[in-house]
């Protein structure tokens, strides 16, 4: 069972905790605040937010004291001079094929969003950004620089860096999600080995899925098996639009990617993938996932109707969990809304550990399950917007 929840809003970094037999959520910091992601370092026990002011742009923050109190990071994630990014910006065109055409510019880079934090053992902190960037800190956080090797991946477009030759073609396109206003691409997933610390899988919107093997120095694409149905090549080896990824920590050989064209799991540490989508079970789209922590069999997902109807499937609320690596799923409702439900659940809003399983969705809801799914029972109703829901 987990001991806390951390759920990053809109306004505000919530706890919840357990006391008195009922799970309870409390306003710990940052009010008023766009709090993007919110997690613990299990290495030193940090809880770290990532916030987006709006006005004042992002910003790093730190608790000690699980919450207590807050304080700015040391350092903050920041665009080196010279790093710049090739942008494709679409638009309508009645002349093409498929009604759009794209405008393609170099821009200088500078942070949109913080999206996305892990960690590893030794002071290794990792944050993924929009457009794009990876930047890792080894020392705890405080200093963090941009891992320039996957910035320039050949798949971007070459030496994105200084004067050096930009080809000005990307494979890398961009996601609506920038609070900067710019369809950039953004990392929004990063796994860490539990084993092998030098190893490390990466998502991009828009790009798929990418992996070092030599903490950063080199990397390569993860996106076989995977299939863009929508476009003239399906087969491509860039541009996946994967929503997440998420890799059993007991069986890191497992892992599991909810896409924008369907669910995908690995059993070979994401060398291949298989589309395990079930249509007829409404599952299919959507935007989280989450694997069990010991048998990298079972994951949950909360199914959505489309990217341009985010909502839930006829009005009912439900969570599908599969048991068996996605040969078959189960739609768990228990406890769920079955009528005039519209909750949406982004990305990162859906956790699980030790039989515990919590989502939240924009609504403002946060809904929890101690029996791995089988039955819910609402902690909230009245929640700023909910962007992120992770357990210590």
């Amino acid at each position: 069972m987990s001991g806390r929840i951390w759920v990053g809003t809109r306004k505000g970094t919530f706890v919840v905790e357990k006391a008195g037999g009922a799970w309870r959520p409390r306003l710990v910091g940052h009010a008023g605040t766009g709090v993007n992601y919110v997690a613990r370092d299990p290495f030193t026990g940090r809880v770290w937010a990532l916030l987006g002011h709006g006005h004042w742009g992002a910003k790093l923050s730190i608790s000690e004291d699980g919450g207590a109190t807050w304080r700015d990071a040391p350092s903050q994630v920041k665009y080196p001079e010279g790093a710049r990014y090739i942008a494709q910006d679409m638009y309508e065109d009645a002349a093409s094929e498929f009604g759009v055409g794209w405008r393609i510019s170099t821009k200088p880079a500078t942070l949109q969003k913080l999206w996305m934090i892990a960690f590893g053992p030794s002071g290794a902190v990792y944050v993924g950004t929009i457009p794009g960037g990876l930047f890792v800190s080894r020392d705890g956080g405080d200093t963090f620089e941009l891992n320039r090797p996957l910035w320039s991946h050949e798949s971007r477009g070459g030496d994105l860096f200084g004067d050096g030759e930009v080809t000005t073609e990307t494979k890398w396109f961009g996601t609506p999600a920038s609070e900067g206003g710019d369809f950039a691409p953004g990392i929004h997933s990063i796994a860490v080995h539990p084993r092998d610390p030098a190893r490390l899988l990466v998502a991009v919107s828009t790009a798929g899925v990418i992996e070092t093997t030599d903490g950063g120095e080199t990397w390569r694409s993860r996106n076989r098996g995977m299939t863009m149905e929508h476009t003239p090549e399906p087969e491509a080896e860039w541009g996946h639009d994967t929503h997440y990824i998420d890799v059993c920590a007991a069986q890191p050989e497992r892992v599991w990617q909810q896409n924008h064209v369907g669910v995908f799991h690995s059993s070979d540490g994401a060398q291949s993938w298989k589309k395990v989508s079930a249509p007829a079970q409404g599952v299919h789209f959507g935007f989280p996932v989450a694997a069990d922590e010991t048998d990298g069999r079972r994951a949950w997902l909360l199914p959505g109707k489309s990217d341009q109807q985010r909502m839930t499937l006829d009005g009912a609320l439900f969570v599908a969990r599969t048991e068996d690596g996605g040969e078959s799923w189960t739609q768990l409702r228990r406890g769920l809304p079955q009528e005039n439900a519209y909750d949406v659940v982004y990305r990162h809003a859906l956790a699980s550990r030790g039989g515990t399983v919590a989502f939240g969705s924009t609504t403002g809801n946060l809904y929890l399950s101690e029996d791995r799914g089988d039955s819910w029972g609402a902690v909230a109703h009245h929640l700023p917007p909910i962007y992120s829901v992770r357990m210590d």
